[in-house]
């Protein structure tokens, strides 16, 4: 098979690429940038482009299949080539199920906990020897790629996004997976940019639920979806909770099991992900003696540093209810410290003034809390302005601190820090590539 990606830089794109170039395909790609750790990835297996850029002569009537990224735009020259050529041209999503369309699909969806609970599954099976081939949006301990796809495993575990597929196809990506085993985690709006209102949003996931033939387990603590969950459903469903567990000194316990991740909303992806290793054949057991040695997901309460009195973590977490449950996990694990917890508001949703009201006494539980922004993001997603008394009031939190300057950011964090404080830095960026060891 001879594939042509379009866009082969991104996150995903270019495991796909690694994935497909694992398989025996010839591959080839295109962008107008390239960034690290896609760079050398590529570059390693021979799959770097030669040229920045798109360029025609690219398209060529010999390819198999053209897979189109989300970088991409509608009058991307490559993109009209290929349609001119009456070429098959596949979203990532598509192309994914075409590859698994003879195996039995997991689907993980909702709007948290989706690369978590991917993430205890893959754990939990890799170590039980059970073949499994995947998508996952982080980078795993033990995994060399985020996209793996053979011939031979009978199953494929799927971290179902609710964004758009591509340029060309607005339907969600975790619409076109066709589950046999689907997951929804929990529904809190995000991407106002797309989906306008909660209700929009909520369809998504209505439709989701209704694509899953087999087996749905959902998370019954959540209100919106708990009511979803009382519509009427094609496929068996199941729900679940937070397990019953104990904290002492600084170490969660379930079943008297020693865990390596902490907090309410872990603990719920813990479940999940038990419920589907059920449904793949794992005993409880089993599934328990396995997932006390993961130590959870990249940039997923994941911790970077830490002394006798004081540890920095950093997290995923940038909508309302990520920052409830992430900082109510720290200070809950953590109660004789001091907690600092700072933000980056960085997406379309959470720098768009009209999303901010969303905010309100979302970081009330921290001893302080901090949010930052950027000026030149707001530029960049060509958003309206917004101020640091938006920000303010937005939040309702009197103690809260707004900046939007990375080098005050950092002598802020350096001045407020005392013995027995926990930092906790919250970003879907990297606060304008913010180096941790510099606080």
């Amino acid at each position: 098979m001879k594939i042509h990606l379009i866009a082969i830089g991104g996150s995903a794109m270019h495991n796909l690429a690694l994935a497909l170039h694992f398989k025996g395909y010839t591959i080839t790609g295109s962008d107008d940038q390239i960034f690290e750790p896609s760079k050398s990835r590529l570059e390693k297996h021979g799959l770097l482009p030669k040229n920045i850029g798109w360029f025609e002569d690219n398209i060529t009537e010999d390819l198999d299949a053209i897979i189109l990224g989300m970088h991409a735009k509608k009058d991307n020259p490559e993109l009209i080539k290929a349609k001119k050529l009456g070429l098959n041209i596949y979203s990532y999503p598509e192309y994914l199920y075409q590859q698994s369309k003879n195996k039995k699909r997991v689907v993980i969806g909702g709007s948290h906990g989706k690369t978590s609970i991917t993430a205890m599954i893959l754990h939990v099976l890799q170590n039980l020897k059970i073949e499994c081939d995947y998508m996952v949006g982080a980078k795993l301990d033990g995994f060399d790629v985020m996209v793996k796809l053979t011939e031979e495993a009978p199953i494929i575990i799927l971290e179902g996004d609710e964004y758009l597929s591509s340029p060309i196809d607005r339907r969600p990506k975790f619409h076109l997976y066709k589950p046999n085993i689907g997951v929804i985690s929990g529904i809190a709006w995000d991407h106002i940019n797309v989906f306008p209102t909660f209700e929009n949003y909520i369809d998504q996931f209505r439709i989701f639920k209704n694509l899953v033939s087999d087996c749905l387990i959902f998370c019954e603590e959540d209100p919106d979806l708990k009511k979803l969950m009382k519509e009427e459903t094609k496929c068996k469903s199941i729900s679940y909770n937070t397990p019953n567990h104990t904290i002492k000194n600084g170490t969660t316990y379930l079943k008297n099991i020693p865990l390596k991740i902490f907090g309410k909303h872990n603990l719920q992806n813990l479940n999940a992900a038990r419920l589907v290793c059920k449904e793949l054949g794992v005993s409880n057991s089993d599934f328990y003696n396995n997932i006390k040695t993961f130590n959870g997901a990249s940039n997923r309460l994941e911790l970077i540093r830490e002394d006798t009195n004081s540890s920095i973590y950093k997290d995923f977490a940038h909508s309302p209810s990520k920052l409830i449950a992430t900082i109510d996990a720290v200070k809950k694990q953590f109660k004789d410290r001091k907690l600092v917890a700072c933000m980056e508001l960085h997406t379309f949703s959470s720098l768009n003034k009209r999303f901010l009201s969303q905010y309100v006494n979302s970081m009330n539980n921290a001893d302080q809390a901090i949010v930052y922004f950027s000026l030149e993001a707001i530029k960049h997603k060509r958003l309206d302005p917004i101020s640091k008394e938006d920000i303010q009031l937005a939040f309702k939190n009197e103690n809260l601190k707004v900046i939007n300057n990375k080098e005050e950011l950092i002598n802020h964090l350096k001045d407020i820090y005392t013995k027995n404080t926990n930092l906790l830095m919250m970003s879907s960026g990297n606060f304008n590539k913010l180096n941790y060891n510099e606080i």
